[in-house]
């Protein structure tokens, strides 16, 4: 069973998720608080999707769990929860280490959706087999895609598996202009439905972990009115 892990402190609105991610055949497990997601994941390492909601009645809020869930956890499909319409609070959830963002209210089809592209990506890396020897090298960076890992310069450059895949993608590309809309597509799916924005968030996001000055990128360079190309 698919297991999906819900943080939201209304208990209304965490029913309503659970129904549809049930209907839709997940197991879902459930926490109302920052503390109980993370002690949930401690006991359920196999979940592969967690929701967070933003606003939280503790002291830690989603920002903070994803943040915390990313310090351990690569590996695992973020989606933020949120009433706020406010691009800040969007962009700040992205750069904690979300994968995508859906604002309240929304539709059960949509949430689904979201939570289905990311576990399918997920699922997909997990029954892909690899050769042994499949690297994809672009000095200083080595891509290892049997573990789905990046280094650099022989160091271990810790992203995310939506940063690994948009790394992939511009590495086995090299000096191509690639649109925003084609990154979406190849990373997030032909059938994702978000903005154009989570492309940016998530190229600034790995641009502060793969360059050595992030304000004068040498790697990701941006096409400027298009998107974004591999070196310069």
């Amino acid at each position: 069973m698919k297991k999906v892990l819900v943080l939201e402190d209304e208990t209304n609105i965490r029913s309503f998720v659970v129904i549809n991610l049930k209907r839709a055949g997940y197991e879902t497990i459930e926490a109302g608080t920052g503390e109980e997601a993370l002690e949930q994941l401690r006991r359920n390492p196999d979940i592969k999707v967690a929701l967070l909601d933003i606003m939280l009645p503790d002291e830690m809020d989603g920002f903070e769990v994803c943040r915390r869930i990313r310090a351990s956890n690569s590996k695992i499909g973020i989606i933020m929860l949120t009433a706020r319409t406010q691009e800040m609070d969007k962009v700040t959830g992205l750069m904690t280490g979300a994968d995508d963002y859906v604002t309240k209210p929304f539709s059960p089809a949509e949430l689904t959706a979201r939570v289905d592209a990311i576990y399918r990506r997920i699922g997909d890396r997990e029954e892909t087999p690899v050769s042994a020897d499949d690297t994809v090298r672009y000095p200083p960076f080595l891509l290892n895609t049997r573990n789905r890992t990046l280094e650099k310069n022989g160091q271990r450059v810790k992203v995310t598996q939506v940063e690994y895949s948009i790394m992939k993608l511009f590495l086995e590309n090299p000096g191509k202009a690639l649109s925003r809309e084609e990154i979406m597509s190849v990373v997030w799916g032909k059938d994702y439905f978000g903005e154009l924005k989570i492309v940016d968030v998530n190229i600034r996001r790995l641009r502060l972990k793969i360059e050595d000055d992030p304000q004068t990128p040498k790697f990701i360079t941006t096409v400027w009115g298009y998107g974004y190309k591999w070196g310069r």
